[in-house]
């Protein structure tokens, strides 16, 4: 859906511009119609309102000044990383200021005997592990957009990752957080002791999607680099073998670093992509990495070895090398992109439901796309459940777009039916935020509304994602109408 754009300045609230500007500098507050046009979008298919004016602020105290003039201006703000998002977390509503925080790009300190790092929130993901790499200290979430997506974008939806089935998602590594609330004012949140005193406040502002407040320096938990990894391959010629493989090993007692799954789909456009050895005829693929003690590593690829037999399993790979093994993880990782070898668009979820129920789920989204003509590629964290159906289309073709949010719409339901939830690690923004009655209660909801209520009872930040309206209380504070077409 495409809108005529606005002659730069023409329209525009020139007094909040000049306050901004006084906030910023001249140069990092923009109005060029086209810049408001990139910064309206991220990397779903959600599309909102164009944005009044984009801000880059490079220090906390100017995010706290922005936030301010907001506020004197009752003009609502967006916080805005790298753009990655996959269900408009971060697309504007109700022409706000987009806060763009990618120039607060700094690592500020690493303790390595602690293992704790400040960094800010434009630090990218894969970019910590790297700074960090010379002290044998990884930042363990990895999402497949870790080479570009920010922590502080991570720590909004509580990103995981194919790692994050033994060492948890980004609430599990984030101690402390300095922020900006949707008043100005800056507060703390959580502390480097064990257990900091009062509410648990972190816990609350990790996942919420900058309903609560903009993060502009965070306290994350590092890893120490594992003494062995070993990573096997193993092919199965039917899906449920491979669901049933990871069903058996945790049963088993042993929990992997980590253990992801391709279908036959995935498997053929990725090798096709990245060529790193995937058998092609093979219905399913499950990519294991087990970390380590030597002793502990190896018992544990035996015991995935011996599982994975005894459900069948064709042939079982052990990667030889890190050459082999950063291969075999760059087919799974790049798999997304691979996506355009079969249709220059895709959409997809990510719901989680009971491991139990995988190969149940995985059938009602072979029988969903079908009926709606759609191509189908499956790539998800079998380890937790968390599915990621890709649903690959040209959205040039007429009608096709009805068609994928319907069967987008179909798939969610189904994995509520199945016991599962809405999204593991993507978030709801305004992708799944008109599903939440599907999964939680009117009393559930409004008392989520509540909680948002008392960090912003003006409802400026990051306005009408994640919680329906009304919720109970929401219908009495300041809503923002959002627009007809809030699908491309």
């Amino acid at each position: 859906m495409k809108r005529a754009a606005k002659a730069a300045g023409v329209g525009l609230p020139s007094a909040l511009i000049a306050d901004l500007r006084a906030a910023t500098s001249p140069d990092r507050v923009r109005v060029d119609p086209l810049e408001r046009a990139i910064y309206g979008r991220d990397a779903s298919l959600c599309v909102g309102d164009e944005p009044a004016v984009v801000v880059f602020p490079v220090t906390p105290e100017e995010v706290a000044e922005v936030v301010r003039a907001c506020n004197r201006h009752g003009r609502p703000f967006v916080a805005r990383g790298s753009g990655t998002g996959l269900a408009g977390n971060a697309v504007p509503l109700g022409e706000p200021v987009v806060i763009v925080t990618t120039k607060l790009n700094k690592v500020l300190s690493v303790d390595a005997g602690e293992r704790v790092a400040w960094v800010q929130p434009g630090v990218l993901n894969l970019d910590l592990s790297r700074h960090t790499a010379a002290l044998g200290l990884h930042y363990a979430p990895d999402p497949s957009s870790q080479q570009v997506c920010t922590i502080g974008g991570n720590v909004a939806t509580n990103s995981g990752g194919p790692h994050c089935l033994a060492y948890g998602v980004t609430n599990a590594h984030v101690l402390a957080l300095k922020v900006v609330l949707p008043d100005g004012s800056l507060a703390q949140l959580g502390g480097l002791d064990p257990e900091p005193a009062g509410y648990d406040l972190r816990g609350v502002f990790v996942g919420s999607e900058g309903m609560l407040g903009i993060a502009t320096e965070i306290a994350v938990r590092l890893m120490p680099d594992p003494p062995e990894v070993a990573t096997l391959l193993l092919d199965f010629m039917d899906v449920s073998a491979g669901a049933s493989t990871v069903s058996d090993v945790i049963a088993g007692g042993l929990v992997p670093a980590a253990m992801e799954m391709m279908d036959a789909n995935a498997v053929k456009v990725v090798e096709a992509f990245v060529h790193a050895g995937y058998p092609t005829d093979a219905a399913a693929v499950l990519l294991v990495e087990c970390e380590g003690l030597p002793a502990g590593v190896k018992a544990s690829v035996d015991l995935i070895t011996e599982t994975g037999q005894r459900n069948g399993a064709r042939t079982v790979r052990l990667a030889a090398d890190d050459v082999e093994r950063d291969l075999l993880w760059k087919g799974r990782k790049a798999a997304f992109g691979a996506v355009a070898r079969l249709a220059p668009d895709y959409y997809l979820h990510d719901t989680v439901v009971p491991r139990t129920r995988l190969v149940e789920v995985l059938e009602k989204v072979y029988e969903i796309s079908a009926r709606h003509n759609l191509t189908v590629v499956n790539v998800f964290h079998a380890g937790d459940g968390n599915l990621h159906p890709l649903l690959a289309f040209d959205s040039r073709t007429e009608g096709v777009m009805d068609s994928v949010h319907a069967a987008g719409e179909e798939i969610v339901l189904a994995s509520l039916a199945a016991g599962g939830v809405l999204s593991g690690e993507h978030g709801i923004g305004i992708e799944k935020r008109d599903l939440m009655g599907h999964l939680f209660s009117q009393a559930d909801l409004a008392a989520q509304d509540r909680l948002r209520a008392c960090f912003d009872p003006d409802g400026l930040a990051n306005p009408s994602k994640v919680l329906p309206s009304p919720s109970g209380c929401g219908d009495l504070r300041p809503q923002v109408k959002v627009p007809a077409g809030a699908w491309v």
